[in-house]
């Protein structure tokens, strides 16, 4: 059982020179059957471990994680959360995550540094403040915390900010106040050392290599420590759940895009917000070290290499710095590719599978880390009930051939 951390705990500690901390999390040897196997050592696979075990009581769990917990995209992001999106069911079960990221902290017993700082999604065009009046509206509709702002607003908002600049002029933004952004790395570790707490076996470098299905059920899993048995298996892979689809049998509507991101130099603070820019592909916050962090859009290409797009981060960077100027002349430090899963409606797939015992949880595109905490939470509902929670209902797998498709390309910021 893990200790409690407090700040009567961290004096302690320092009073031993900090030489006999608990290890976070336990380092089990497999186990050759459990009634769940969750594949996918990231922020949603950790998360559906932890409510399985805390809010259903099935704690005979492994996470198999190929390499280390949180070395995929939950690591490789650019942490932030939201929840102003354009479609009902995209928007209750975001802010559903919203809600859960306000308490994490102290649920998991560990400081996740959520950063209630507020993102501003900008319109250059009239189309844009279209869209974003209509987003606005909806989100107001369903209880989200909305407004649309002027570029007088946006400046008092972001000092530093060029609302003039001739090629993308300013002409008004979204406002969530609620939204922000949080510790990518914190996330993983909080879950995992809650999990583990309750009895969760973390495997890391346990690479699945195979599926072993019977009368159409899954038996369990082959990996390069050998075959593991369990009643169920939920597969959280982000841009590798087609490959693990494929050992099914099953094939996904899925792409596989790399999403490319940068850091600069840490710098005084100077941006305590975060600003958005869909018409430009490229969004910017400052981080708690200093760091301007910067993402991109998806590449055009389909692949899993997880490296930079040189023409994507001219692009962005030269948008950036036209509409902050005083960025011209900091130095990027990094940048790295995440691999992202989309589907043809932007909208992820939370939902069994015609394999019994067998579900996926994927397709979230660029959406995937602030929907962590909803994302694990209605997951492990639906493996757990062997039905889809109510939020999860409408991202089952058969909307592609029902065509009831929610068509949220207003995932970044721009409605249809």
């Amino acid at each position: 059982m893990a200790n409690r951390y407090s700040g009567f705990g961290l004096f302690r500690h320092a009073l031993r020179y900090h030489e006999n901390w608990q290890r976070a999390w336990r380092n089990p040897t497999p186990k050759t059957h459990y009634d769940v196997i969750i594949i996918g050592g990231g922020g949603h696979g950790l998360a559906t471990a932890y409510y399985l075990a805390s809010q259903h009581g099935i704690t005979n769990i492994a996470v198999l994680e190929k390499g280390y917990l949180g070395g995929g995209n939950t690591g490789r992001n650019t942490t932030i959360v939201r929840s102003n999106y354009l479609w009902d069911e995209s928007g209750q079960l975001y802010e559903h995550a919203m809600k859960l990221w306000e308490g994490l902290s102290e649920e998991l017993n560990y400081n996740v540094m959520f950063s209630q700082r507020g993102v501003l999604n900008l319109g250059h065009t009239l189309q844009d403040m279209r869209n974003i009046e209509r987003r606005v509206q909806s989100n107001r509709l369903n209880g989200i915390d909305s407004h649309v702002v002027t570029p007088d607003e946006i400046k008092k908002i972001v000092p530093i900010i060029n609302i003039d600049n001739l090629r993308y002029p300013i002409m008004g933004s979204s406002w969530q106040p609620r939204a922000g952004v949080a510790r990518h790395d914190a996330v993983a570790w909080g879950y995992a050392r809650a999990a583990d707490a309750l009895g969760v076996d973390l495997l890391q470098e346990t690479a699945v290599t195979g599926m072993r299905i019977e009368g159409g059920t899954i038996r369990g899993v082959e990996t390069n420590r050998g075959f593991i048995g369990a009643d169920r298996v939920g597969c959280v892979v982000a841009g590798n759940s087609g490959v693990l689809a494929g050992m099914a049998g099953l094939r996904l509507p899925l792409e596989s895009h790399p999403l490319q991101a940068f850091v600069s130099e840490p710098l005084k603070p100077v941006l305590d917000t975060v600003v958005m820019s869909n018409h430009v592909h490229g969004y910017v916050n400052q981080s708690d070290k200093g760091d301007l962090v910067i993402g991109a859009g998806i590449d055009g290409y389909n692949g899993y290499g997880q490296r930079g797009s040189m023409p994507v981060i001219e692009h962005t960077a030269a948008a950036i710095c036209e509409m902050f100027p005083m960025f011209r002349r900091v130095r990027m430090n990094r940048q790295w590719g995440g691999i992202v899963d989309t589907c043809p409606d932007a909208c992820p797939i939370i939902s069994k599978t015609p394999v019994d015992g067998l579900y996926f949880n994927c397709g979230w595109g660029t959406g995937g880390f602030k929907a962590t905490p909803g994302s694990g939470h209605v997951f492990a509902s639906t493996i757990a009930n062997d039905s889809p929670h109510p939020l999860a209902a409408p991202f089952a797998l058969d909307r592609f051939y029902s065509g009831a498709l929610i068509d949220e390309h207003g995932a970044a910021g721009v409605a249809h």
